[in-house]
């Protein structure tokens, strides 16, 4: 008894100290604009209205609704109420539906916590009907209406609140509270570190170093300017094909997601299957950069590592790829060196990138001017729109998966964060430079330029159907930023006549990162382009295990014959540093 008094008494001094903690940084709490916090004022007021409307039109609809929720509602209590007073001690029947978020027994054998389960999923229930059947908005605010009203749903799960967490609770009584105490430690450790505003922190980040267990692919960097370093792998074969391969990762993130670890790595495939491999890893901006445009990314980024790829391996031509964001940019990059005769792309790979975004997917619910105009304002003020802001919002897309169950984890249940390399690596984003961040936003996501009326670049205007050289598009089925079906579209649109297209399965990340050694994930390819993206995927041949090998292969049709290995660099290009570079480990200071 003594030495669990001592521990409580212990505990108490530390949940005082962190108390003292969390009331520091929450009076130094950064000011997010309104703007950035959630859609403005106007979608709900548009949603009321025609709530309002619905029910003076049809007012039988409106009450049948509230008759069917306030009916399922009342026989539950009741049903629940017997459970608690008359006994036996047992849940009433539970109909479902299954949800991996009560995934505890008690959820389903205890009339306390299967009541507020059951009565959570009634009210969600209520208010995806409501919404659904709320008529009299446009399609894309409904859309926007469906998506921040299961955002509020999500957020109010039972499972996010201490006193109805069974599996929190359970972990307080075995370990004495410490748990609590624990969890009250990470809670203040992640508002410290981002300035009061909570991000959950989804990887145990002590646990990784990037050039020590992740992106440890040998090689070197060859070039550098003031957009990025471009780093050349080391040879791991005698002969490699005669076209060099340089890959343009995405600048919203950091390019070793492509060399987390040699067992995932894409990198150290494409080295391994003898290719020459170039990587571009892009600078993290700070508000010196506040005036790099799209041009800039162009001219000093793609053509600069063209032109260098060339220099070093002694050739007239490079295959290049382009991911998400940069496989959008380089399109752009392939439709100005068509209009100035250019022919150093040999071939184009494309990985989940979106070039028509007529459909805008899930993340369209953030490309409203009420969101954009709030990014514009604080970006232009700052100089960057600052990583914080991308990742919170790349978060609400899976809140379940990278809030809400990462903050049960850690604020409730106490434990540390995973060793997760994906996760690591989703935390450690970059920041984007304004100006370049508002061209991409109205220019591109909003006004759809590039594929109506041409997209400016460089003193030209760029056009989806000026990008003819042979091209290979991989899109992923479950991917929530950039949609199978509106990448599909861009293909489709392309000038080229040699086009290929593989759907794979998963998402954004996993669907890309998917090596042949762990057998998992499979994907569709098709011949006909000409077909609706729905009935191309009726008509593709379904294959197991990673795309990898296949895009391997028509990669190596397109690289010439084998000449002998090329160690990274030249006379003229000196080694300047040991890969992964310097760019990818710079923290730049945001005012």
């Amino acid at each position: 008894m003594g030495r669990n008094l001592e521990v409580f008494e212990g505990n108490l001094k530390k949940i005082d100290a962190l108390t003292k903690r969390l009331v520091a940084i929450m009076a130094k709490r950064r000011k997010v604009p309104a703007a950035l916090q959630g859609p403005s004022q106007d979608l709900y007021l548009k949603a009321a209205q025609a709530w309002m409307s619905e029910a003076m039109e049809h007012p039988a609809k409106i009450i049948e609704l509230q008759a069917g929720y306030w009916g399922k509602t009342l026989a539950h209590f009741a049903e629940a109420q017997a459970a608690l007073a008359k006994g036996p001690f047992k849940a009433p029947e539970d109909p479902g539906p299954r949800d991996k978020r009560f995934s505890n027994p008690l959820w389903e054998s205890h009339p306390w916590f299967n009541f507020w389960k059951q009565q959570y999923l009634i009210n969600a229930e209520a208010v995806q009907k409501a919404v659904e059947q709320t008529d009299g908005l446009t399609a894309k605010d409904k859309k926007r209406l469906q998506y921040f009203s299961r955002q509020i749903v999500d957020m109010l799960a039972p499972t996010n609140f201490l006193a109805t967490n069974p599996d929190a609770l359970e972990r307080a009584i075995e370990t004495d509270g410490q748990s609590l105490v624990d969890g009250l430690a990470n809670l203040v450790a992640d508002l410290e570190r981002n300035d009061g505003e909570l991000i959950v922190r989804l990887a145990d980040e002590s646990a990784f170093q990037v050039g020590e267990n992740l992106a440890t692919t040998p090689g070197e960097v060859v070039f550098r300017n003031r957009m990025f370093e471009l780093i050349q792998y080391t040879p791991t074969t005698d002969q490699v094909r005669e076209i060099p391969v340089v890959i343009f990762p995405p600048w919203i993130n950091k390019f070793y997601i492509l060399d987390l670890k040699a067992q995932n790595s894409l990198i150290k495939w494409v080295v391994d299957q003898g290719f020459t491999l170039f990587v571009v890893s892009w600078v993290n901006p700070d508000p010196s950069y506040r005036d790099t445009t799209m041009d800039d990314y162009v001219q000093d980024g793609y053509l600069a590592a063209l032109r260098e790829v060339k220099a070093i391996c002694g050739t007239q031509a490079v295959n290049a790829v382009g991911y998400c964001i940069a496989g959008t940019t380089l399109a752009l990059t392939l439709a100005l060196m068509k209009k100035r005769g250019d022919t150093t792309v040999n071939s184009a790979t494309f990985f989940t990138t979106l070039t028509d975004f007529s459909d805008q997917g899930e993340v369209g619910v953030f490309l409203d001017d009420d969101f954009v105009d709030g990014i514009e304002k604080e970006s232009m003020e700052k100089g960057v729109l600052e990583a914080f802001f991308m990742s919170r919002t790349f978060s609400y897309l899976r809140s379940n998966d990278l809030i809400y169950q990462p903050a049960i984890r850690s604020y409730m249940m106490g434990q540390t964060p995973p060793a997760f390399d994906l996760l690591y690596w989703n935390g450690d984003s970059t920041n984007l430079p304004a100006k370049m961040a508002v061209e991409y936003l109205r220019g591109l996501c909003q006004d759809d330029l590039f594929a109506t009326d041409g997209f400016p670049i460089c003193g030209q205007t760029a056009h989806i159907s000026e990008v003819d050289v042979p091209l290979c598009a991989v899109a992923c089925e479950t991917d929530h930023i950039a949609g199978w079906k509106s990448s599909y579209r861009g293909v489709q649109q392309m000038g080229a006549t040699d086009k290929t297209f593989i759907l794979s399965e998963s998402g954004h990340i996993a669907g890309i990162v998917n090596p042949p050694s762990k057998k998992k994930y499979g994907h569709w390819t098709g011949h006909d382009l000409s077909l609706p993206p729905e009935e191309w995927l009726k008509s593709a041949e379904k294959h197991d295990g990673s795309w990898w090998p296949r895009w391997g292969e028509w990669l190596g049709a397109r690289s010439g014959g084998l000449v002998p290995a090329r160690q990274p660099g030249d006379a003229a290009h000196p080694p300047l540093a040991p890969a992964p570079g310097t760019y990818v480990r710079a923290v730049p200071a945001v005012s």
